[in-house]
């Protein structure tokens, strides 16, 4: 039985496929036989006259469409140049909105040409998908940029350590940050795991503290040790007065007494005090007397 309803669907089938053959063969056939002056007025008024008008009004649309993103896109510039001084900004929004203004400018004329685009936008949209999954880490690094450079948590010309690197800000682009090192190299740092990872920015306050530990040894004067290092601070015109200088025992090494010595100064005199204060300690406590220790190691021999 199952086989005889089968036998009769494909029966059915080869009738009706070739009774529109048929169809289409008859309807060709008639319009073989008709005169062209008949038949084309007819094709011209019910589909190329509305094609025609749907082209003149998505040729219209996308002249007005260019021009009025082209206004907003001058309009928000000026916005934000008013706003906000970083060029950066101002070119990453306005690309940006352009992109995603012409799109659905796009889509729409599509539309407007009776183009069905919700089965467009399905396939755009698993489109997207599928290249996002392939470039999920350039995606997360352009996400990052995006983060950098609306929130701004640092800016170029800032000092900053991250990632194990340490350098100054030279350009920060959409997908890393370029940052200049103290010995002139040129690191590269993608902006996903610079947006998400720990980050030390050096020159975001005015001020900053420059902290020493001065070692002397057993028995030396520390009260004079003392007064040297503050004396030392005073006359050094980069260290500020307030808030003052810090001066005390930090600890009681095995072979020395370790100095903790503290101050504040601006930020771009950081290195310079830092470095021209060793040198004057270095020269300073052995003209007062005291010594810098060396490891040393007690041996008692039994009698």
């Amino acid at each position: 039985m199952l086989q005889s309803d089968t036998l009769t669907e494909k029966v059915g089938n080869t009738i009706q496929n070739d009774s529109t053959l048929q169809a289409m063969t008859d309807t060709f056939q008639k319009i073989k036989e008709t005169p062209v002056n008949e038949w084309l007025p007819q094709l011209v008024k019910q589909y190329l006259v509305p094609l025609g008008i749907k082209i003149l009004v998505a040729i219209l649309v996308l002249i007005i469409g260019r021009w009025v993103i082209k206004l907003l896109k001058n309009w928000m510039a000026k916005g934000l140049m008013s706003r906000h001084g970083d060029p950066t900004v101002h070119k990453f929004l306005s690309n940006l909105i352009s992109v995603i203004l012409n799109f659905i400018l796009i889509i729409f004329i599509i539309s407007i040409l009776g183009v069905n685009t919700s089965s467009l936008v399905a396939l755009l949209a698993s489109a997207g998908l599928a290249i996002g999954m392939a470039l999920s880490g350039t995606l997360q690094n352009f996400a990052g940029g995006v983060i950098i450079i609306l929130f701004r948590p640092f800016k170029v010309g800032d000092f900053i350590a991250a990632q194990g690197q340490e350098g100054v800000v030279k350009e920060i682009q959409i997908f890393n940050t370029i940052i200049l090192t103290m010995d002139n190299k040129v690191i590269h740092i993608p902006n996903g795991i610079l947006s998400t990872g720990v980050m030390t920015i050096f020159t975001k306050e005015d001020t900053r503290r420059v902290d020493w530990t001065v070692s002397i040894s057993y028995g030396d004067d520390y009260d004079k040790a003392k007064a040297a290092l503050l004396r030392l601070c005073d006359e050094e015109p980069r260290i500020l007065k307030d808030p003052a200088p810090f001066v005390e025992i930090g600890q009681l090494s095995d072979s020395s007494v370790d100095i903790k010595m503290r101050a504040w100064v601006k930020s771009p005199d950081y290195w310079p005090v830092f470095f021209a204060m060793n040198e004057k300690v270095y020269k300073t406590l052995p003209e007062e007397g005291l010594n810098f220790p060396f490891p040393q190691v007690q041996v008692h021999m039994p009698q």
